[in-house]
């Protein structure tokens, strides 16, 4: 099920050179479930043709306020009413200043200025066009009155000039999206979570780790941050890109984790470590790389500061703060589950067997079972990760309340 199913999306495309990049926004809505009702400015029909997002979108593309088809029962009212979100991307200089005057001169603008659904406009332009003091003026003026604005990338633009005023990718649009569309059932709160593996190194090129890849974690924090909270995400190694619009600090080692996430700790509502730390670490680290020899090798393997464990000694009592921890075993789950539970003082366990289908490190999906500090047991059938973390954050919501 796409995460925008249900959802009618009204996607205003404006004239500038990253007008081709609707296409695939569009084609990236529809396939996430939204019904897309595309409306395209004059300028925006010179880089990109109505027939183009008309195929992608299977609606008419609307274009002019006054066809008499489309306008025969006031249709831009009726769009305007249909949208649950109206996307402008991309939003150029002109549009942003038009629709902080209230100015209402095509279908474009007149459909922001009727509907009530929220409106999340995408900057795209060249980069001193987007950092004049009177876009700055225009895109503060839309803020102060609802509307949502998404910072632009930086980079080489279509002008051959270095800056900002790149047009987002579709995902970091769809995962603003995603937030607009979402109860901020955790605003106000910070959540700091940890994922992915830890490596600890033998030698300058090889290290001990594990094949966790951090998609269960990315998925709790990006989940969290839809729900509005102020998310935290400590990464260990990982091939997966920082979630936007989230701090997120790389780390290498357990030991770096540690630190990273011990400082970070205090103060915050939700701790929520998914990560796979390594309970062990070379003792001895060569300088040089390790040369292949004639005889065995042998490792000596210390100790890792067992974090989780330091999180639930140091948490005051009756400070509110929600613990979650991670059991991902292979034998007697929930006995070993609950003992960790107890003995790292957690509000609840996140358990799966590794040996199943479906729940292993790498997977797209999860089946876990959720105990909490009565012993209470909730068993999820197989889900996407990010209907794991849903189910996970509805839990934390449960005791925070």
């Amino acid at each position: 099920m796409g995460r925008f199913k249900g959802r009618s999306i009204l996607v205003g495309v404006t004239g500038g050179i990253a007008a081709y990049k609707a296409a695939e926004l569009v084609r990236s809505f529809v396939k996430e479930g939204a019904g897309v009702q595309v409306v395209m400015t004059a300028g925006a029909r010179q880089f990109i043709t109505p027939l183009t997002l008309q195929v992608l979108s299977e609606q008419p593309v609307a274009t002019d306020l006054f066809d008499l088809g489309l306008e025969s029962q006031i249709g831009h009212i009726q769009l305007a009413r249909a949208a649950h979100l109206v996307v402008v991307a991309p939003a150029t200089a002109n549009v942003l200043a038009k629709a902080a005057a209230g100015v209402a001169d095509d279908y474009l603008t007149t459909v922001l200025l009727a509907t009530t659904a929220p409106v999340l406009f995408c900057p795209a332009m060249n980069s001193r066009m987007y950092e004049h003091a009177v876009t700055r003026r225009n895109i503060e003026a839309l803020r102060q009155v609802g509307y949502f604005v998404l910072e632009p990338d930086a980079g080489f633009l279509a002008c051959h000039e270095e800056g900002a005023g790149r047009l987002p990718d579709s995902e970091v649009i769809l995962e603003a999206a995603s937030r607009l569309l979402t109860r901020p059932t955790l605003k106000g709160r910070r959540v700091l979570v940890s994922a992915g593996p830890t490596w600890e190194p033998l030698d300058p090129v090889r290290f001990i780790t594990n094949p966790s890849s951090g998609k269960m974690g990315f998925a709790v924090a990006r989940m969290a941050a839809r729900r509005s909270a102020d998310v935290t995400l400590v990464s260990g190694p990982s091939a997966l890109r920082d979630p936007p619009g989230i701090a997120t600090v790389r780390v290498r080692t357990a030991r770096e984790m540690e630190q990273a996430i011990l400082e970070r700790a205090p103060g915050m509502d939700v701790v929520i470590m998914t990560a796979a730390v390594g309970d062990y670490r070379p003792a001895d680290v060569a300088p040089q790389k390790i040369k292949k020899g004639a005889v065995e090798l042998t490792l000596q393997l210390v100790r890792n500061p067992d974090i989780l464990a330091s999180l639930g000694r140091s948490r005051p009592p009756g400070a509110g703060q929600v613990l979650v921890g991670f059991a991902a075993e292979t034998e007697n789950l929930l006995e070993n589950a609950r003992e960790k539970l107890i003995q790292k003082n957690l509000d609840l366990i996140v358990a799966n067997n590794l040996t199943e289908s479906g729940a292993g490190f790498g997977a797209d999906t999860n089946r876990v079972k959720i105990m909490d500090r009565t012993g209470a047991v909730e068993e999820l059938p197989i889900l996407s990760k990010d209907e794991v973390a849903g189910r996970i954050l509805d839990r934390v919501e449960s005791i925070l309340a």
